[in-house]
């Protein structure tokens, strides 16, 4: 079961399949006694799959029953303990993944030669992913921020560990010439190999980046390299060797700080667009834009849903249970700008109450 979304994982999940591909998806729920009925929604999600594999001519007895292999695979991978607020299941012969998301996604099953990846990269995107670089002198850890929660990153050459110990130390000491932890000539080789890895982590993606640390561990990195130029500092030591949890907890005010100034800065931005006529508000109006690749920035209510029908290159609202209706546009919206380059920022609900929950600055 997977909840990071990188770049490369998205285009590996976005190639084209041997028909045929599942998507599955369903809301979730944290806590009892919401959570007790998620197993048997799934359950029957996965039958409802069966079903219509079993009734596609073009799928084979022995494709149904791989398929409907993984999709069981899959659904046993899933902790209840890790569920948050949306599942998302993807199989195709020969391969299962299973996703859980910090997003409310719509409940249904898609049967394609494609994943459905629109609700997982839409659950990404308002996750605001983040990367922490905690300082140490004997240890550099690179964790994966997602939200309110952060896993420590291993495949960037992170952990850099070394030892303390130096073996002429009493001879430096006594003839005065033993520096400070933080300025020793291999301290600041050790930090400009952190900064040499980071700068390949940030260049492959990149992120926001905290970094944590005593205030002359923080002087270091910024003196002996670049990458870490920009990035928000938070002068908590000990963290190099701490949980995710004592992590996400050091790094949240300033993160909290950070997503204010980066709604306030869309808004503005927003502002300006209205006033050089490159601005688009509404679903309908949105949802064109973004067909067109003409987004550059598209700002959107956390929680904002509508289902609608498309017809005549317009939107029109559309009930729930209509069977040609749909169910998440606004993700496909989030999806479309992405694959276009666009900067995609989700604000609290009733920010754009007066530009119908969404909108976009444009290119041109």
């Amino acid at each position: 079961m997977q909840s990071s979304l990188t770049p490369v994982i998205l285009r590996e999940l976005r190639e084209p399949r041997s028909y045929p591909a599942v998507s599955l998806a369903m809301p979730t729920h944290r806590r009892r006694p919401e959570n007790e009925q998620d197993p048997v929604r799934l359950g029957n999600l996965v039958s409802e799959a069966e079903r219509q594999l079993g009734a596609d001519p073009a799928v084979t007895k022995e494709r149904q029953e791989d398929v409907v292999a993984q999709l069981r695979a899959a659904v046993q991978e899933v902790d209840p303990a890790e569920v948050r607020d949306g599942l998302i299941v993807f199989a195709a012969p020969g391969e299962h993944h299973a996703w859980v998301v910090d997003r409310r996604v719509p409940e249904r099953v898609v049967v394609a030669d494609t994943f459905l990846t629109r609700n997982l990269v839409a659950a990404d995107a308002a996750r605001r992913p983040y990367w922490v670089l905690a300082l140490a002198a004997d240890r550099i850890t690179l964790w994966d921020g997602r939200g309110d929660s952060v896993t420590e990153n291993t495949e960037h050459g992170f952990p850099l560990t070394r030892s303390l110990e130096d073996p002429d130390a009493e001879r430096k000491e006594r003839v005065g010439d033993l520096p400070s932890t933080f300025r020793d000539e291999q301290t600041r080789q050790f930090f400009r190999d952190a900064d040499t890895e980071l700068s390949d982590v940030l260049g492959e993606e990149p992120r926001p980046l905290y970094v944590t640390g005593e205030s002359a561990a923080l002087t270091l990195l910024t003196e002996v390299g670049s990458a870490a130029q920009g990035a928000i500092e938070v002068s908590v030591g000990g963290l190099a060797q701490g949980t995710p949890e004592e992590v996400a907890q050091a790094v949240a005010p300033a993160r909290d700080e950070a997503a204010r100034l980066v709604v306030a800065e869309a808004l503005d931005q927003l502002e300006q667009a209205r006033g050089e006529r490159k601005y688009a508000a509404g679903v309908d109006e949105v949802w064109q834009e973004a067909q067109d690749g003409r987004i550059r920035r598209l700002v959107v209510e956390e929680n904002y849903r509508i289902t609608v029908r498309a017809g005549d290159g317009h939107l029109e609202p559309a009930a729930d249970d209509d069977l040609d209706a749909v169910h998440d546009i606004v993700d496909e919206v989030v999806e479309s700008a992405l694959e276009t380059g666009a900067e995609v920022v989700f604000v609290p609900d009733d920010t754009l109450a007066d530009a119908g929950r969404v909108a976009a600055v444009l290119r041109f």
